[in-house]
C-alpha cells in the first residue's frame, strides 16, 4: 500500500511540475520573449512589453506595453495568444518545435503566427494556408517534443 501511495504522489508531482512549467515559448523571462501579443493586432507591429504590465495565462507570463493591452488580453486571451504556443509556425508545419524572432509574424484570420526568422517567414508566406493545415495536423505531436531548435 505504501508503494502505491508513493507512486501516486510521484505521479501527482510530475503533473504539478508540468502544470507550473510555462506552456508557451518563453525566453527572457516571459512568453514571446517579452513582446506584447495585443500590439500585433492593435499596432500591427512587434512591441516590447514591460514587467510592469503582466498577466499569467496557461502557466506562462505575458508582458504588455500598457495596462489596456494587458486588460484586453486578460478578457480574451485566446484572441491574442500566438498559435502553437508561440513556437515557430513554419517549424511546426514541418514537424519541429522551434524558437521565434518576435518581429517575424503574420496575422491570418485573426490569429497570430510567429516565425523563426525573416527567411523562414518568407518561406511561410509562400503557402500560408497549406502550412497552417500542416501545422494544425502536426501540433499534437510537436507539442510533446522537449527539444527546441534555437
Amino acid at each position: 500500500m505504501s508503494r502505491m501511495k508513493t507512486a501516486v504522489a510521484l505521479t501527482i508531482g510530475v503533473f504539478a511540475a508540468h502544470a507550473w512549467a510555462g506552456e508557451f515559448f518563453e525566453r527572457d523571462g516571459a512568453a514571446i520573449r517579452g513582446y506584447d501579443p495585443v500590439a500585433y493586432f492593435t499596432d500591427g507591429k512587434a512591441t516590447r512589453g514591460s514587467p510592469e504590465y503582466t498577466t499569467q495565462y496557461q502557466g506562462s507570463t505575458f508582458q504588455f506595453s500598457s495596462r489596456e493591452h494587458r486588460d484586453a488580453f486578460a478578457a480574451d486571451p485566446e484572441k491574442y495568444a500566438p498559435q502553437y504556443r508561440g513556437y515557430c509556425a513554419y517549424g511546426t508545419s514541418t514537424g519541429y518545435k522551434a524558437a521565434v524572432d518576435p518581429s517575424e509574424f503574420t496575422i491570418v484570420n485573426g490569429k497570430l503566427y510567429l516565425n523563426y526568422n525573416e527567411d523562414v517567414r518568407k518561406t511561410w508566406s509562400k503557402d500560408i494556408p497549406g502550412y497552417i493545415t500542416k501545422a494544425d495536423a502536426r501540433w499534437p505531436e510537436v507539442s510533446r517534443q522537449t527539444k527546441v531548435i534555437e
